[in-house]
């Protein structure tokens, strides 16, 4: 068994949607990186290249690439799993949380887990997603930035 942690924050700005765990979320922010900048799945990337001690995100998907600019990140998550799997690794589970002041996430929550059993190829009951408000304080309270942190744990394929 493999244990990983994956973390990430971006700066949100006017606009929007907001894209988060693969799918757009209608609201009045978006988040601001090189490529769609989503900072779930960009913590599951790295979770899961932690616990096959491939790295992170940063180093499979450079920020200086060119090519990276406004990329999926569903693309690149796709692509660490396949990185984790050719070593013989499989998702037991992920438990996600978002930190995030709004949009309150409930209505959002059962889309979000199946989009990320979707990429990841894995029965939506591995899934465990958590929001959390900053209650006001903070970067996440005044609404200028969302995190992700995930928690992913591997076992080896028989």
């Amino acid at each position: 068994m493999r244990v990983g942690i994956g973390h990430d924050t971006h700066r949100l700005r006017l606009g929007g949607p907001l894209r988060l765990g693969g799918i757009d979320i209608p609201h009045d922010h978006e988040t601001i990186g090189h490529s769609d900048a989503d900072p779930l799945l960009h913590a599951v990337t790295d979770a899961l290249l932690g616990a096959a001690a491939l790295g992170d995100i940063g180093q499979m998907f450079p920020d200086a690439d060119p090519a990276n600019r406004g990329r999926d990140s569903a693309e690149m998550l796709a692509a660490a799993l396949e990185a984790v799997s050719a070593l013989g690794w499989e998702i037991v589970n992920i438990d996600c949380i978002v930190f995030l002041q709004r949009p309150k996430l409930l209505t959002h929550r059962l889309s979000i887990r199946q989009r990320l059993a979707d990429i990841l190829r894995v029965d939506l009951e591995r899934i465990g997603l958590q929001a959390k408000t900053g209650e006001g304080i903070g970067s996440i309270g005044r609404e200028e930035a969302v995190a992700a942190q995930c928690v992913a744990l591997l076992g080896m394929r028989d």
